[in-house]
């Protein structure tokens, strides 16, 4: 029942940001088929494990063949968008391009994927996600003082400013075709997005309130009152109080009554103040500091790991994650009160439905039995 129901993709089958793009699309109740390439190898982790693959189902088709090519075109009829994750002219050479694909299909969205975009000096190279965030400034502001530039996970390129980018312009492409009538590329690229995450501080470096050193700024952990620190029993809590009255607030729920917190701003005494609330921090567990600080403006949180997020009790009422065949994964996001997304099944074996979903796209019988015989799919 989400509110994408109705809309149907095709996903070409990828790896990172393509199916997390695909995987946000079906949470919201599209209807995802996800081809596999027949023989292609896996991934490094499959079955129920794959959640980046839950929500769709998965046809094996063999773009070799002319068979596989026209089995997907003839999905790209009755698609409002096609995602594909390889780099520039891959999809051409197989038959499956913008331009054949919008031949068949004028209306058709056609989403596709790249770190550095279809065109420029580096758009053959490969590439990772690291490299597309190096280039666009992002790894380069991440990272303690004196350090070397700590990479987020995969979490700004390949998610943030690749699948969710990617997902962001096919929402907002077909809707334009419903009024233009006409389908088009979109050309997403991480570099592009990780760049566009970066604005903010892209603004504050250019007013002068933002130094290109790493780790002594106001969101990057150079502040005492915005970061993490070390609890008495060797976990971690983490404080962003900015503002002065959560400031304040953080004085009195730790107790601190030295003169020298009582100018937050004065950055040159950051690095001492960090070092006497670090101290500070030690003296109490993470349950202890739960305790005092967890639920006020102090603007506080435990830092939970995996094992621990599920059961903590914000999460738990709210039902941030929940377990599909046994896996704890994120629920679908965000929320709405009408057309409440679901997981309505886990990720799919390729070629799990190669005749269920091509039935349902349109294909007789006698036409899924043939290009099984062909071993096409």
């Amino acid at each position: 029942m989400g509110p994408l129901k109705g809309i149907r993709i095709v996903e070409i089958g990828s790896i990172g940001p393509g199916p997390f793009c695909a995987q946000m699309l079906a949470d919201m109740g599209a209807d995802v088929i996800r081809v596999d390439r027949k023989g292609a190898a896996g991934d490094q982790i499959g079955g129920k494990f794959n959640i980046l693959h839950r929500n769709r189902r998965s046809v094996t088709v063999d773009l070799k063949k002319p068979e596989g090519v026209e089995t997907v075109l003839r999905l790209v009829e009755k698609a409002d968008a096609l995602i594909e994750g390889f780099r520039p002219g891959v999809t051409e050479r197989l038959g499956i391009g913008p331009v054949v694909s919008l031949k068949r299909n004028p209306k058709l969205v056609y989403g596709r994927m790249t770190g550095w975009g279809q065109d420029g000096p580096l758009a053959e190279a490969a590439g990772h996600d690291i490299n597309y965030i190096a280039l666009s400034g992002a790894l380069h502001a991440i990272g303690l003082n004196d350090q070397a530039p700590v990479p987020p996970l995969n979490l700004v390129g390949d998610f943030g400013g690749g699948g969710l980018i990617l997902a962001f312009g096919i929402v907002c492409a077909i809707l334009e075709t419903r009024k233009s009538g006409k389908g088009q590329i979109i050309d997403t690229s991480m570099v592009d997005g990780s760049a566009a995450l970066m604005g903010m501080f892209f603004g504050f470096h250019a007013a002068g309130v933002w130094s290109e050193k790493r780790g002594v700024n106001l969101l990057d952990g150079g502040a005492h009152f915005y970061g993490t620190y070390e609890t008495a029993d060797g976990k971690w809590v983490s404080i962003g109080s900015i503002e002065p009255q959560f400031y304040k607030l953080l004085l009195e729920h730790a107790g601190i009554e030295d003169p020298a917190f009582d100018n937050q701003m004065d950055f040159q005494k950051w690095p001492e103040l960090k070092e006497k609330l670090a101290a500070i921090f030690k003296t109490k567990t993470r349950d202890e500091w739960c305790e005092i600080m967890e639920g006020t403006d102090v603007c506080f949180a435990p830092v939970l790991s995996f094992s621990e997020v599920q059961q903590h009790p914000h999460n738990a009422a709210r039902k941030t994650f929940i377990e599909v065949d046994g896996v704890v994964q994120p629920a679908p996001v965000p929320r709405f009160s009408r057309t409440k997304p679901e997981v309505k099944m886990g990720p799919p074996a390729p070629g799990e439905h190669n005749e269920s979903a091509l039935s349902d796209w349109g294909f007789q019988e006698d036409e899924i039995k043939s290009l099984i015989d062909a071993e096409v799919i």
